[in-house]
């Protein structure tokens, strides 16, 4: 399963350094804006102690995470969606990604220009997701100009009416989501059923992607959530009012760590006074934003962690490992991934009939350690 997080944000807040912090892959990071134009991509494993420890016990010959891509985009610019600062370019890159990474600058240092002139994180955030906003709703219109059309004329007697039929639902989703991009808000606060969000995912908009706001700090300098000023005070505000998720991370810090030996990271982390690995979250919250889990098989050749959508059943689970396992699905075997270390193998854990069989309809958890059989 291939998906992608875009890490969008004004000029100069750390998108690039950050991006290299993350996947240790050095692009450009200037002090200028526009210096990233073309997309930038790398993939990056998602930290699971789970799998770490069930390799150890398994004596895996190979250990194989999860992994999530992460694609670093150019600067946005108010008025991106009129084309300044080559905005249609960029949010063209931001509507093939699965969701959204908005880096929003915590910062204050007179060495690094911001494109407004000063340190404002909520005034970012609402220049970026008003240009998102405004994107949106231009496509909105044109597409429910579109299927207007096409809801105007039923198919002659005894002609199919699927596509009319799927006019007049798309139309209707349109209607609820345009007047809440006019009022400025982004449409994932649009009130739809399930029926309708499926629906609304054929539209492609960005602001129906999840958001993760990352929060970048930086050392030696004056940053707003550790003056804890009204600028913080009004941003925790938004965030809880808006039910947004966030983290915090210093990604010059992180950065600069990324270079240093696994072992010792916490202790100079430790030296410098970080106390959270926010890299390590930030991957963590990318992957529970895109609604994924983990699943995984363990063995003395390899220990792997499976990516799925939560929800799935044990038969389209399967399919992340082969097609087999879901067209061919007879059932599967599974058990918890701490029950499993707690005993310590599969042939203790059968002994002791710990490990139980599912059929089709099982809904596979995160952390669950499974085998399958097909026919």
């Amino acid at each position: 399963m291939s998906l992608s997080v875009g890490i969008v944000g004004l000029p100069n807040v750390g998108k690039s350094t950050l991006f290299n912090a993350l996947t240790k892959k050095r692009v450009s990071a200037e002090n200028f804006p526009f210096c990233t134009i073309d997309p930038s991509v790398g993939v990056v494993t998602v930290p699971d102690f789970r799998l770490t420890r069930l390799s150890e016990v398994s004596a895996s010959e190979k250990t194989i995470p999860a992994a999530v891509e992460f694609v670093d985009i150019a600067g946005l610019v108010k008025g991106a969606a009129e084309g300044e600062g080559l905005g249609n370019k960029f949010l063209a890159n931001i509507r093939e990604v699965d969701a959204i990474a908005h880096v929003v600058r915590l910062f204050d240092d007179p060495d690094i220009t911001h494109v407004h002139g000063e340190v404002d994180p909520l005034h970012d955030i609402e220049v970026i997701n008003l240009e998102l906003t405004l994107a949106d709703l231009e496509s909105a219109n044109k597409q429910l100009e579109r299927v207007s059309k096409e809801a105007k004329s039923p198919p002659a007697r005894g002609a199919h009416a699927g596509g009319y039929k799927e006019a007049i639902a798309q139309m209707a989703v349109l209607k609820k989501l345009v007047p809440i991009l006019e009022s400025g808000q982004l449409a994932n606060v649009c009130d739809l059923d399930e029926r309708e969000g499926e629906i609304a995912k054929q539209f492609h908009l960005l602001t129906m992607k999840p958001m993760l706001y990352v929060l970048n700090r930086k050392g030696g300098v004056m940053n707003v959530d550790l003056e804890n000023t009204e600028r913080w005070r009004v941003l925790q505000e938004f965030f809880i009012a808006a039910g947004s998720s966030w983290v915090v991370v210093d990604a010059g810090i992180e950065q600069e760590l990324s270079d240093v030996h696994e072992d010792e990271r916490e202790e100079f982390r430790r030296e410098m006074g970080i106390q959270d690995n926010g890299i390590d979250a930030l991957i963590r919250s990318g992957y529970e934003i895109l609604d994924l889990i983990s699943f995984f098989t363990t063995g003395p050749k390899e220990s792997r962690a499976w990516t799925i959508t939560r929800g799935s059943t044990a038969p389209y689970a399967g399919a992340a490992i082969h097609s087999d396992f879901r067209d061919k699905f007879i059932r599967a075997e599974v058990i918890r991934w701490d029950t499993l270390l707690e005993v310590g193998s599969y042939k203790s854990a059968r002994e002791k009939g710990l490990v139980r069989t599912e059929g089709k309809g099982y809904i596979v958890q995160d952390g669950d350690v499974m085998e399958f059989l097909h026919g």
